[in-house]
């Protein structure tokens, strides 16, 4: 029972350091009237990958803004996002259901912009990784980890058959 008792600690603790690891490619930004716009640049073979966008206060929704950079087929501006709003929950809205936070992928070149909203304070997180093509699996992925069992393998003992004599 010790020994099953220390494999879950030693894999407790590796899946732990490797969450720690890799956490930190995740970055996450308050937007305020007093910080003024966010700007976020997506260079070229790069992706933008928006986990989390919230918004709490004002009458205003906040919007990802992405102009896009390049070829003359493929420039323009368009709001990708809106807020997910979290103070619903109080007061005369309180009926109103929690809503459904959305993800967004921009690719570069891009210009990401988040403009703030009057009397509101807007919450992104998000991560810039290389697109390099990896295929499937969006670029930048990290391999599954290998775990190293310190139990050797059972072994393989021959067992004697029962032969019937006699017939």
């Amino acid at each position: 029972m010790k020994a099953l008792a220390a494999r879950w600690v030693i894999a407790s603790i590796m899946l732990a350091a490797a969450s720690f690891a890799f956490a930190g490619v995740f970055k996450s930004k308050i937007v305020t009237g007093t910080t003024g716009p966010l700007v976020i640049t997506v260079p070229d073979d790069h992706v933008l990958k928006i986990t989390n966008f919230s918004q709490e206060g004002g009458t205003e929704r906040g919007v990802v803004e992405v102009t896009l950079q390049g070829d003359a087929e493929s420039t323009g501006t368009a709001d990708i996002l809106t807020a997910t709003r979290t103070d619903f929950s109080s007061g005369a809205n309180s009926q109103n259901f929690p809503e459904i936070s959305n993800r967004a992928v921009v690719a570069g070149p891009a210009q990401v912009r988040i403009r703030p909203v009057t009397g509101g304070t807007l919450f992104i997180t998000y991560r810039k990784e290389s697109n390099d093509g990896g295929g499937g699996g969006g670029g930048g992925s990290t391999p599954p980890p290998i775990f190293i069992s310190p139990t050797p393998f059972p072994t393989i003992t021959p067992v004697p058959t029962a032969t019937a004599s006699g017939m």
